[in-house]
């Protein structure tokens, strides 16, 4: 485990401990007023600070579980564990807010009358500031260190400041006009928190699918790709994610076909130290297209054959194009976006119409993905 990974988790667990140690107390608080002023709101308030002790506990495991090292059976880390322990901190949001909603149905079927005084308002009032405060901490650590549970749990805190404070309007009024709100209150709140839960659930299970490549991640590593002497373009850039911030992916480089063996394996081992030292990304493989440089006629079949490609409508790319002339062999990649209506059929019409300019020669054309698409 890195220097920079250790010092993440440990971010991750202290924050997480402060909002176990808050949740607790006011869980406890609120817990004692709910019961003694017969407020079904403030309980289920209480029991929802529970909970959200109960997700700060689970990231704390999450974290801990994900930074055990890479190992024979896991080689890539269980970097992936963190989103597993969002996914678990969503469920429980959901689950806090349909066994809420059941509540205050029942609520609203037979009501109680609460029975408020000022200082339970007061303490109340005080809770939505704490949770108010600890919602926005919470979340800003976890955007700071790329923690999807620290998110999840600081947007259910803010959330609970938003129950909390309903509550004590629902009080204010019962106080003020005898009128009680909070079993209807209660239920809005809870399809609030219901659809949250959906939202979080949603999100996260989208990222254990595998989602594309971040296109500025992608663009800043082909940029620093680019750079280097004779890489005269890259592509194919493919990024797997093993957990937050732990990446490994490959990509190919154009290069001029008079390069040496030694001279790309210098090249690669190169561009692979880089990429790694400036965004923390492990290109385990670099592969390599060769650019005609010998051959003026090449570049004028490459020229003819590029306004035949981007004739077609929805082709965001060509690379790798190379003139074999001894075979009379010609090959490239070509990129067709998602928003084609087929891309297959795209690939078959290029691919018949460059035949029909050039019937002489022998075609080895690749329908290529772009997975950092806009």
């Amino acid at each position: 485990m890195t220097n920079d990974t250790e010092n993440r988790s440990k971010i991750i667990v202290r924050t997480s401990i402060t909002g176990i140690v808050a949740n607790v107390f006011l869980a406890a608080f609120k817990a004692v007023i709910g019961l003694l002023t017969h407020s079904i709101a403030i309980v289920l308030d209480a029991v929802n600070n529970i909970s959200d002790a109960g997700s700060s506990l689970i990231t704390i495991i999450g974290t801990k579980l994900a930074g055990r090292e890479p190992d024979k059976k896991h080689p890539f880390g269980y970097g992936r564990i963190e989103y597993l322990s969002a996914m678990v901190i969503s469920v429980i949001v959901l689950y806090a807010g349909v066994t809420s909603f059941v509540e205050s149905v029942k609520k609203i079927i037979n009501p109680t009358t609460p029975e408020y005084n000022v200082a339970s308002l007061v303490i109340v009032g005080v809770a939505v500031v704490v949770k108010i405060v600890l919602g926005r901490y919470v979340k800003s650590v976890g955007e700071k260190v790329n923690s999807d549970s620290l998110i999840n749990s600081g947007e259910d805190a803010t959330l609970d400041s938003v129950i909390s404070a309903s509550t004590l309007v629902a009080a204010i009024v019962f106080m003020l006009f005898g009128l009680s709100l909070e079993a209807w209150l209660g239920a809005l709140i809870s399809a609030v928190i219901i659809r949250s839960g959906l939202e979080m659930l949603k999100d996260t299970i989208s990222q254990i699918l595998g989602e594309r490549t971040d296109p500025e991640l992608a663009k800043s590593i082909k940029q620093t790709v680019t750079e280097f002497e004779g890489v005269q373009g890259a592509y194919d850039l493919v990024l797997n994610n093993y957990g937050p911030d732990a990446w490994n992916g490959s990509i190919h480089i154009e290069v001029p076909d008079t390069f040496s063996a030694d001279r790309i394996d210098r090249l690669i081992r190169e561009i692979q130290i880089a990429v790694h030292a400036q965004h923390r990304v492990i290109l385990t493989a670099v592969g390599v297209y060769s650019v005609n440089t010998k051959d003026e006629e090449a570049k004028a079949v490459e020229k003819k054959v590029r306004e035949i490609v981007f004739s077609h409508e929805h082709v965001i790319q060509m690379h790798g194009f190379y003139l074999t002339k001894e075979t009379n062999t010609i090959r490239f990649d070509v990129v067709v976006s998602f928003d084609a209506p087929d891309r297959r059929e795209t690939y078959k019409q290029i691919t018949a119409d460059v035949k029909k300019a050039f019937p002489d020669h022998e075609l080895q054309i690749a329908l290529d993905t772009d997975f950092s698409e806009e």
